[in-house]
This record gives structure tokens, C-alpha cells and sequence, in this order.
């Protein structure tokens, strides 16, 4: 089960997608379809097929976003949060090798795309709440445990 939090920046995000999928995609789609279908034999038809497989995709991120939106709670930035780390921070950490890390810590919905984001459920993300600079934070991997220091948390305000 995935945590249901989201940023405010996320949130807009996924609301702008739902409205562009729904305003305009869908409708230009639609024509498509429909103008594709009036040119008869639909069974070898290319431009109806493909389209319509358009359409299927389309109403199922709809329904999705829908759901989810519904479903998500959106955390903003509090000045407790200040000084440790907890959802929507930005985060730096080093290992004994000296190989660093910049991500920030994100709901599920938001990881997708970027590199620079992890998501609250990961075992990164779970090993680093509520550290401070300088702490250290054991990792559990598939390889076996991972120590990692905090050397900077940041906020987006």
C-alpha cells in the first residue's frame, strides 16, 4: 500500500494533466474517431483503430487522476519541519565511499520522470525521516545495508 501524500507543485501538476487530457486530448480524439468510423469498413481501418485505442488509454488516466486526486492529501511546508527531514524536503547525503545524493522526497504519483525524486514509501526515504545534519541513516538494500550521512535538508517555501 502506497502512502496517499502529495506536494502542492505535484498536485497541480497531475490536476493540469487530468484538465488537458479531459478539455482538450479527449475531444480531438473523439473527432477522430468519429471521422475515421463515417469512412465505412472499421476492420481495416488504421485511423479509427489507432484512435480508438487512443480514446481507451486516455479514459483510463482519466479515471485514474480522477481517483487519485480524490484520494491524495496535499502536504505543505511547515516551519517545524525546519532542520529535519520529513515529506517534500530536498535532501543531500553522502556514503563512506564519498559518492553524494541530491533528491527529494516526494509522494508516489510525483517520481515519475525525474531522476531527482524518490518516493516517501522507498527505503531511502524511509531510513532518512526525521534525521537531522550529520545523522546517519542505515539503508536497507538488496545487497545488504547501506550507511548513509545527511550532510543538507532544504525546504521549498
Amino acid at each position: 500500500m502506497r502512502t496517499q501524500l502529495i506536494t502542492r507543485e505535484g498536485y497541480d501538476k497531475l490536476k493540469q494533466e487530468l484538465d488537458f487530457l479531459w478539455r482538450e486530448e479527449r475531444p480531438e480524439v473523439t473527432k477522430k474517431v468519429t471521422w475515421a468510423a463515417s469512412l465505412g469498413d472499421r476492420s481495416e481501418n488504421a485511423d479509427y483503430q489507432y484512435n480508438k485505442k487512443r480514446l481507451r488509454e486516455i479514459d483510463r488516466r482519466v479515471r485514474y487522476l480522477t481517483k487519485c486526486l480524490e484520494q491524495l492529501k496535499i502536504v505543505d511546508y511547515s516551519p517545524q519541519q525546519e532542520g529535519k527531514v520529513f515529506f517534500g524536503a530536498w535532501v543531500e547525503v553522502e556514503n563512506e565511499n564519498g559518492e553524494s545524493k541530491r533528491f527529494r522526497i516526494v509522494g508516489y504519483d510525483e517520481i515519475f520522470g525525474r531522476r531527482d525524486y524518490i518516493s516517501i514509501d522507498s527505503p531511502m526515504a524511509r531510513a532518512l525521516l526525521k534525521k537531522e545534519v550529520g545523522d546517519a541513516a542505515t539503508v536497507n538494500t538488496p545487497v545488504g545495508d547501506a550507511l548513509w550521512y545527511v550532510n543538507e535538508i532544504e525546504y521549498v517555501k
